[in-house]
């Protein structure tokens, strides 16, 4: 296995080595500056053990993380169910065991809003005729195979937050439902009163039934197609589910029909039993009509029976027939000719309390900084990879670390606490409850959040998204482990065969995602605190499947049987993840300086810059709109970062106290917050982070000019020029800041 010093930057010093050659003169001036030191000095310039790191991996086994995902996928535990209190019990029982645990563990509740179908009255979605005969219904739960989905705690598939009514009318099929699928179907279909059936992806959730609700679209059904999912595999005689990783014909896809992440009714503040809710009737971006998931068996049914003109090509799906818009409605040679479909949708709101249970390691030396590391707990159904298998590493990592502690072998530099999120499935919320209740505290101490949700969506490669800054860390830790299934080959080596970019400063490396939107608890961290973040899994090889995401996710085939068989035999990726997660929380914890990297965080907004110039500047400058205050402040920013990381490298700190060292990890732990603006994004709950904000306008540079310079271009509208120019100025001062933050003095 190649290490940093070999892997970085060949033939010259790497930033790992210039950064240790800094804390040993650190260590050395502190050593040399008194005779007698106090006791307490050689933990104050104590680097992280390497050894320590080796120990810790080799104590992660496979045998454990079998047995955890087994315990947590007994029964379905969806928020608030009977199910999640026996995992909130099951993990307060691990993080207080006397041999094993953390330092503390409690659990912390909030009231939060939430949705959830009526078990006395399912949903149901029916052809009927003028009559109201009922020609064709819809299977109200999935096809059992096994025990685990005949359990009675098996939710109906239903839409979240998709508020309860009757609507019928003539089906039409909107492809996914985004704004400009039903503008087109606008043009040739009536869509007044009608019922529009949309296939997952292309568009959230939500905005399936959001954008489909002005044009006069009164229901919406959302199903999976099997050419997104399934390489087109249907069937379950042979093809699917039980006999392979694919998805049923009668799975369903549940989820959160909402935007906004947190508890809806008390946005900015910590849903407490006696904090101010808005009314109902304010909360916005849910959708505004009945919407029900079902499975592609009846969608199959439904679209292709549809009348009207072929759609377009690449709206053509996986079935074997062709998909009509719809007439709109059925064939009139069909056995539905002339019928509606109709949906009897019962969901229901109410306030319920949601448990995080919280642990804690505290620190040595530096306590009141923290490195947080989270999971959230509740599922839709069983839950075994969505989230139970992050759940189970987890409880790999803590266990290991915790047995470390008690048996006084370890306790690392900064605290960790560690976070079990409840009803992340609705929204994000428990850990963004978390940091509404914790606002200023985490602001001031948090080091870095780290994000297991899904640890292994399958078991081909590394996939990790975060901020620049983290970016060394996690290639350092993913260098000392090996690779599931490949002992010579170290996991950092597998990644880069699967994916990799051509970076200026360290040449070919693994390429890192960006955190750019909300898809798990990582959000509040990364967008509302600025903490650096990260999020971390295993996944597949993207040249051998389609799937946008692992089959079974959603439905009540994400169990145990599932996972244990198609997704990670041998427990082998989820070890590899807690490993390289495990490593990194360590080294976050231990460093004597803080392992990020604003060099490579310099980098990043150089290739945004490149980008906006590419598609704004001329533009920009027929407007009398400058991009220079833009270029000037990010070659600010490499300035600024370039002299830390060479103060780092060649100080030589005999005469300065350990205050030096606390001093620019300060630097590095506050540069993500210096991109905050809390009037950025006024009409996005939640975002503040200028540079990774969330983007509709799907260009790989900063947020807010993108979707600015998009929304001038739509409108046309010479006022919409001064939110061009007003981004621009946000963006220039944002960066300007953060260059000032890596500064020595003001």
């Amino acid at each position: 296995m190649k290490g940093a010093e070999q892997r970085v930057g060949a033939g010259e010093e790497t930033w790992w080595q210039r950064r240790q050659l800094g804390i040993i003169h650190l260590q050395q001036g502190i050593f040399q500056s008194s005779s007698s030191e106090p006791s307490w000095m050689k933990d104050v310039v104590k680097d992280v053990d390497e050894n320590l790191i080796k120990q810790f991996l080799s104590e992660v086994k496979t045998s454990e993380l079998e047995q955890n995902l087994r315990e947590l996928t007994k029964i379905p535990h969806m928020a608030t169910s009977p199910g999640d209190e026996q995992t909130v019990q099951f993990m307060l029982k691990r993080w207080k065991d006397p041999s094993s645990g953390l330092d503390d563990a409690w659990r912390q509740e909030y009231a939060v809003y939430l949705s959830f179908p009526d078990p006395e009255k399912p949903n149901k979605v029916t052809v009927v005729d003028p009559s109201d005969a009922e020609l064709y219904t819809v299977r109200e739960k999935e096809k059992p195979y096994y025990d685990d989905q005949r359990h009675p705690d098996v939710v109906q598939p239903y839409a979240a937050y998709a508020p309860a009514g009757h609507p019928r009318g003539k089906l039409v099929y909107a492809h996914q439902g985004k704004a400009a699928d039903y503008e087109l179907l606008n043009k040739t279909v009536d869509l007044r009163g009608t019922i529009a059936i949309t296939r997952y992806g292309g568009a959230g959730r939500a905005a399936k039934a959001i954008n489909g609700a002005p044009y006069g679209v009164v229901g919406v059904l959302v199903y999976t197609d099997p050419l997104d999912i399934n390489d087109g595999v249907m069937s379950d005689t042979s093809e699917t589910y039980p006999h392979s990783w694919y998805l049923p014909p009668s799975g369903v896809e549940r989820g959160s029909y909402s935007i906004p992440f947190g508890d809806m009714l008390t946005p900015y503040l910590a849903a407490k039993d006696d904090t101010y809710r808005i009314p109902r009737e304010n909360v916005t971006e849910i959708p505004p009509i009945p919407v029900q998931p079902i499975g592609f068996e009846d969608a199959y049914k439904l679209i292709c029976e549809l009348g009207g003109d072929a759609a377009p090509s690449d709206w053509q799906g996986g079935f074997n027939c062709t998909y009509n818009n719809g007439g709109p409605g059925f064939n009139t040679d069909s056995v539905f000719n002339n019928s509606d479909v109709k949906l009897d949708i019962y969901n229901h709101e109410t306030v319920k309390n949601s448990s995080n249970v919280m642990g804690i390691i505290r620190g040595s030396v530096e306590p009141d900084r923290y490195v947080i590391y989270g999971n959230h707990r509740d599922s839709w159904v069983h839950g075994a990879i969505d989230p139970s298998s992050g759940t189970s590493v987890m409880l790999e990592i803590t266990r290991v670390l915790g047995s470390m502690v008690k048996q006084g072998k370890w306790r690392p530099r900064r605290s960790i606490i560690f976070g079990s999120w409840g009803a992340e499935e609705f929204g994000l919320i428990g850990s963004a409850e978390y940091t509404e209740d914790y606002f200023t505290k985490l602001s001031e101490r948090t080091v870095s959040y780290i994000n297991v949700d899904i640890a292994t969506f399958a078991n081909a490669t590394l996939r990790a998204s975060g901020v620049p800054s983290v970016q060394n860390v996690i290639f350092q830790a993913s260098q000392q482990v090996s690779a599931p299934g490949h002992d010579s080959l170290s996991v950092y080596d597998n990644w880069i065969k699967y994916s990799n970019r051509t970076s200026p400063t360290h040449g070919l490396i693994p390429r890192m995602g960006y955190l750019t939107g909300a898809g798990s608890d990582y959000a509040a961290f990364v967008h509302y605190l600025g903490i650096a973040s990260m999020d971390i899994s295993y996944t597949y090889d993207r040249t051998k499947t389609n799937a946008r995401i692992y089959p079974a996710y959603h439905t009540a085939y994400d169990t145990f049987d599932y996972a244990s068989k198609y997704i990670d035999p041998g427990f082998v990726s989820h070890q590899a993840v807690a490993r390289t997660a495990g490593n990194i929380l360590i080294r976050l914890a231990d460093s004597l300086l803080l392992p990020l990297n604003c060099t490579d965080y310099a980098e990043s907004l150089e290739d945004y810059l490149k980008e906006a110039v590419t598609l704004y500047e001329a533009q920009l400058q027929t407007k009398g709109i400058s991009m220079e205050p833009l270029k000037w402040a990010v070659a600010n920013f490499r300035r600024e970062a370039k002299n830390l990381e060479e103060l780092i490298r060649s100080s030589h700190l005999a005469n300065d106290t350990p205050l030096k060292a606390r001093r620019i990890n300060d630097q590095l732990m506050l540069l993500d917050r210096a991109f905050l603006n809390p009037y950025a994004f006024p009409d996005q709950y939640g975002f503040r982070h200028v540079i990774w904000a969330s983007s509709s306008a799907g260009k790989p540079t900063f947020p807010g000019l993108a979707d600015a310079f998009a929304r001038v271009q739509s409108s046309g509208e010479p006022r919409d020029w001064e939110k061009v120019h007003y981004h621009l100025s946000v963006l220039s001062q944002a960066i300007d800041g953060a260059a000032s933050m890596l500064a020595e003095v003001i």
